[in-house]
């Protein structure tokens, strides 16, 4: 009997981790880590419900850290099979997690040095001599071409757009092909390609982040020089808090573009954060993947200042000139971006500039949510900049695209499960799917086992 768990990302938008069981095999879907709200943080500090030591293989749709990073975590438990995944995927993932353990590790350190962890004293969740360790164990697949993985299973990886190495994941296995979607893509992106079609599948696990909306139409280069010229205008200073991996890179592209027609010309660009940096390099080593010519890579690369060190970090801050400021992390929940946020949320001349999903409980959701005040290190941050949101800028499908996608299969599945999306994303796209396309939809619960 092969069977379906969701450990992570059912009901909520982050922690994504689907577990098949065929006998007394196991293969996880994503591995990534809760972010947001505090009570699904505390649960990367849980034990998982199964073993670790008896998960055969971990199939890795892309490297973002709500579905990569509790990577560390799953071997220094007991891990010892394979990771599955694209080649830049798992160059992407080297980034994020040798990030992640650095973060973890200094985040514990400013706490005991602050005093303001409950915890004395304050421990990383890993740190990065597990981050590499858990690069060890990764595995190449292609796209397209269909491999043998743990357990009899076969493993066909194909394009999901999103960010650099995503895929969309069909594992077949004990007479059932099931497809993974990952985080899709948006249609038509300039930078990343679009999401493949999966051709057939008895059961589909589709994401739902914006299962309920629609994107802005607006074009984005338009809608993102209009904000910056705005602020501009006023003297102040557009800090775009960014996920390091896809989000930087597509601003850049639209800055360029910007730049390129004449605005924003005197205007300095500023990306601060060196995974940022380093992703935008890989775009080079991975030409396959995206869009973009060695032409339009180099022009992008030269409308920024690249700021690897702390004290270029700290004289961006410093410094009170109309500019633009690209830093992760993309919800505000930690990285150098919050000491820009200290900086720049308390004077009225600026802007908090969005771009991507902002998941419940992160900093990033609550100043979309009107909050004046946002506590940063343990102290309270006074929030008077203007705050906006570019949703067209996501990276993610809206409804209409993730409708798009499921219909690209030619035969209804037996089943669609909907994860990966808040309640009310989520329960929205049940219902579309049921009344659109007449297929037999369920939002899982989490650890609700599924008979396939």
């Amino acid at each position: 009997m092969l069977t379906l768990t969701s450990l992570g990302g059912a009901g909520t938008v982050t922690g994504s981790k689907h577990l098949l069981q065929y006998g007394d095999r196991r293969i996880l879907i994503d591995c990534g880590l809760f972010q947001g709200l505090k009570n699904l943080r505390e649960l990367n500090w849980e034990p998982l419900p199964v073993a670790p030591s008896s998960i055969d293989a971990v199939i890795l749709t892309h490297a973002h850290l709500d579905h990569s990073g509790y990577l560390p975590k799953l071997v220094r438990d007991g891990f010892r099979g394979r990771i599955h995944a694209t080649a830049a995927t798992r160059d992407v993932a080297e980034l994020i997690l040798k990030d992640s353990g650095h973060l973890n590790e200094k985040d514990a350190e400013y706490a005991n040095r602050k005093g303001f962890s409950k915890h004395a004293p304050a421990l990383p969740l890993y740190g990065v001599r597990e981050a590499e360790r858990a690069l060890e164990f990764f595995a190449l697949a292609p796209f397209n071409e269909p491999v043998e993985i743990a357990g009899g299973a076969r493993l066909t990886f194909r394009h999901a757009g999103h960010i650099l190495g995503a895929a969309t994941a069909e594992v077949e296995w004990g007479g059932r092909r099931i497809a993974f979607s990952g985080d899709l893509g948006r249609y038509g992106d300039p930078v990343m390609p679009d999401p493949e079609p999966v051709p057939e599948a008895d059961y589909v696990v589709v994401e739902s982040t914006y299962g309920d909306r629609l994107h802005d139409p607006t074009d984005p280069t338009e809608a993102l020089g209009v904000v910056v010229e705005r602020t501009i205008a006023r003297g102040g200073t557009v800090v775009i808090p960014a996920f390091a991996v896809g989000r930087a890179q597509s601003l850049l592209y639209h800055l360029w573009k910007l730049k390129a027609a004449g605005r924003l010309a005197q205007v300095p660009v500023y990306l601060d954060s060196p995974m940022a940096i380093d992703a935008t390099e890989l775009l080079d080593a991975h030409r396959a993947d995206h869009r973009l010519t060695a032409e339009m890579c180099a022009a992008m690369d030269a409308i920024a200042t690249y700021t690897r060190d702390v004290e270029g970090s700290k004289a961006i801050s410093a410094g009170r000139f109309p500019k633009v400021v690209i830093s992760a992390s993309g919800m505000a929940t930690g990285g150098r971006v919050l000491h820009h946020l200290k900086a720049f949320a308390p004077d009225p001349r600026n802007t908090i500039l969005f771009s991507g999903f902002q998941a419940a409980g992160t900093r990033g959701r609550a100043m979309l949510q009107g909050a004046r005040e946002i506590k940063i290190h343990g102290e309270w941050i006074p929030v008077r900049a203007e705050v906006d949101d570019l949703s067209m800028l996501s990276a993610h499908a809206d409804a209409g695209e993730l409708m798009r996608w499921l219909s690209g299969f030619r035969r209804p599945p037996a089943r669609v499960f909907i994860v990966h999306g808040e309640a009310e994303a989520a329960e929205a796209l049940r219902v579309r799917i049921g009344r659109e396309l007449g297929w037999n939809a369920t939002v899982p619960r989490q650890d609700q086992v599924f008979d396939l």
